[in-house]
């Protein structure tokens, strides 16, 4: 027997040396102090008092039968060890709970109450046993008994082991490969000393399993380094991932509140100031003074994150409404003053967020909003989201089929002959149903999809022009126009490439560009013109008069039409000044020898009021809306075949 007591003595010895160095390692590394940490620090504690009790009894345990400091001694470690150990399952649980993300449920209060009931009636048994003897006791022969009490304690640790496995299983997938091999080593380290010592209860290496198991996981999971952004000394992005992903597995409420500095290029151009991360280690260390350091991110390049938990909506806006403050102020970064603006957002998760995706994409991409308003929350999210919703429709649709090309027919003023089509793209989508160009458009270009939208469109308008034998009745069908993909330097021969292929008359193509671009584009646009006009295209300027051109600029274009905006026309049906504009506007495009065609024609009084201005051709309503294919068709069989005289 005394074998074991001196086995007892010497791996509970090494469970208290382990503690301490896992107590030093903590100390040395400064944690950031969430519950989790401190967590960890009481389950060491634990471990740590239940090696000295069991170093106390190893090394007392022989001597009592002769020794009444012995029993003692040895009487009160028992004790302690107890009361200690009875802690350990449900603190390991709340651990878990805490690694997982499962801990600010608001609706969670009954299961709270519940554990901690558990909880509280196991240490009760433990406290009080010296006066009921209901856990363990000494007989007559001062021999170790065990008592009912201890079933009870070790049923409620089979529990709450249970529940830890049951919220690691469940936010199994949040966790990344550090965490889960941590907690597999601490699982089966101690599952394998308890196992051990249930067979060979002589055999005290409990303990000594459980100090391992938690060095394992201080070492991977409370070693946080690979979770810091080197920058700032905050969470990185990689860890706002991993954690949001957790709170939303377990469908945790909180807000989230995104910061973005807006105006780096003000802190490149001051003297004296190195770069952004200036900038970025100011505006972090000031978010440390109003909020957790512990729940603050950065998320990316001059964004921050900070999440709330149990806040209401308006301390979680009074919060942003803070930061805001702020930035109206300057920031001395080195020895210079600079002011820089900011972009808040606040959402509510999982109310308004339901997926990382989503999260990320709102963070990443929202835009600032109006100068009175300076926080976006609430409804100002929606908008943003279906953005996110757009990026997929179009990827879904390029690779479903849902795009589709609709004709809008385009007249001469004169005999109102069919003059040809606008082909305009539209995207069905399953849940959002139709799409039109102005909203998925944009989004297309800044995901890099706009080369492929635009060439679909082109494609089926060749193959109608081909199959349906169009040239042989209009003069050519439009075809809009992405400047970015104009601008591109292989673009011409792509295009030439593409129509080529189809066998279809390239005059019978009329690219629309639009005039809403910076005048120093227009040189680089107009060589792309310029090139293919020499292939044989046609070109148009579309939405003439909403932009913002260059004149000399726009005369110098190797156009053949100019589109009027609609705007334009209605205006002058409501004033004098809108009719001169109109007027002169048609007057000078004349003297460019260029072709007009008049947008937004709805009335019968609209074309009379053109008719005496000289325009060349009409497109809108009172001819008819955008139609899909087959009805553009019908149109086309019914205006016969065009005179080639």
């Amino acid at each position: 027997m005394d074998r074991f007591y001196n086995l007892t003595f010497a791996l509970s010895f090494a469970a208290v040396c382990v503690c301490m160095s896992d107590f030093l390692f903590v100390r040395v590394q400064n944690t950031m102090g969430k519950t989790q940490n401190k967590i960890f620090m009481i389950l060491l504690c634990i471990v740590s008092v239940n090696g000295i009790c069991n170093t106390l009894t190893g090394y007392y345990a022989p001597f009592m039968e002769t020794n009444d400091i012995a029993v003692q001694v040895t009487d009160r470690a028992r004790y302690f060890y107890f009361v200690f150990h009875t802690a350990l399952a449900p603190m390991f649980f709340f651990y878990i709970s805490h690694v997982c993300g499962v801990v600010f449920k608001s609706n969670s209060n009954k299961k709270k109450y519940f554990y901690y009931t558990v909880f509280g009636l196991t240490e009760l048994l433990a406290i009080t046993n010296p006066f009921t003897k209901w856990v363990y006791y000494r007989d007559a022969d001062n021999k170790f008994t065990r008592n009912w009490g201890e079933s009870i304690i070790y049923l409620a640790a089979a529990l709450f082991l249970f529940l830890a496995l049951k919220y690691l299983y469940t936010a199994w997938s949040a966790l990344n490969r550090k965490r889960k091999v941590g907690m597999i080593m601490f699982t089966t380290i101690t599952v394998a000393g308890i196992v051990i010592q249930l067979i060979n209860p002589n055999l005290k290496v409990e303990l000594f399993a459980e100090a391992i198991g938690l060095t394992g996981v201080m070492m991977i999971i409370e070693n946080e380094d690979d979770r810091i952004d080197t920058e700032t000394g905050l969470y990185n992005r990689q860890a706002f991932i991993m954690d949001l992903e957790g709170y939303l597995i377990n469908k945790t409420k909180l807000h989230a509140i995104c910061l973005r500095i807006e105006t780096p290029e003000i802190i490149s151009r001051k003297s004296g100031i190195a770069n952004r991360e200036l900038a970025e280690k100011k505006v972090a260390d000031y978010l440390e003074t109003i909020h957790k350091k512990y729940n603050i991110y950065k998320l990316g390049r001059r964004t921050f994150i900070l999440t709330l938990f149990g806040r209401s909506d308006d301390e979680a806006y009074d919060l942003a409404s803070r930061i805001a403050l702020r930035f109206d102020k300057p920031w001395k970064l080195a020895d210079t003053m600079v002011l820089l603006s900011s972009s808040l957002l606040i959402a509510k998760i999982p109310e308004q967020l339901e997926s990382l995706n989503d999260a990320l994409y709102m963070f990443e991409s929202f835009k600032p909003g109006k100068k009175e308003k300076k926080i976006l929350s609430g409804a100002d999210l929606d908008n943003i989201l279906r953005g996110s919703a757009i990026e997929k429709s179009i990827s879904n649709g390029l690779a479903d089929g849902k795009f589709e090309v609709y004709y809008q027919p385009t007249y001469t003023i004169d005999g109102r002959r069919l003059h040809g089509a606008e082909a305009l793209v539209r995207l069905h989508d399953d849940e959002m149903g139709m799409l039109f160009p102005d909203e998925f458009i944009p989004v297309a270009e800044n995901i890099g999809l706009i080369d492929a939208i635009d060439d679909f469109v082109l494609m089926d308008v060749c193959k109608t022009i081909k199959e349906e034998k169009l040239d042989e009745i209009v003069d050519c069908i439009n075809v809009n126009l992405s400047v970015m993909q104009l601008m591109k330097p292989d673009f011409v021969e792509h295009v030439n490439g593409l129509v080529e292929m189809t066998g279809v008359d390239k005059k019978f193509i009329n690219f629309e560009v639009t005039e809403s671009i910076s005048s120093e584009n227009y040189e680089i646009m107009n060589t792309a013109i310029n090139n293919l006009k020499k292939e044989g295209f046609q070109f148009s300027l579309d939405d003439y008069g909403t932009g913002y051109s260059n004149m000399k600029a726009l005369a110098l274009m190797n156009l053949d039409c100019i589109k009027i905006d609609k705007s334009i026309l209605w205006e002058a049906e409501k004033s004098k000044l809108g009719f001169i504009i109109l007027e002169n506007n048609i007057r000078m495009i004349h003297q460019m020898h260029l072709s007009i065609l008049v947008e937004g024609v709805e009335t019968e009084a609209q074309i009379k009021l053109l008719e005496p201005m000289g325009v060349n051709y009409l497109q809108g309503y009172f001819f008819s809306k955008p139609v899909p294919k087959d009805k553009f068709l019908k149109i086309v069989q019914e205006s016969g075949t065009r005179s080639k005289a």
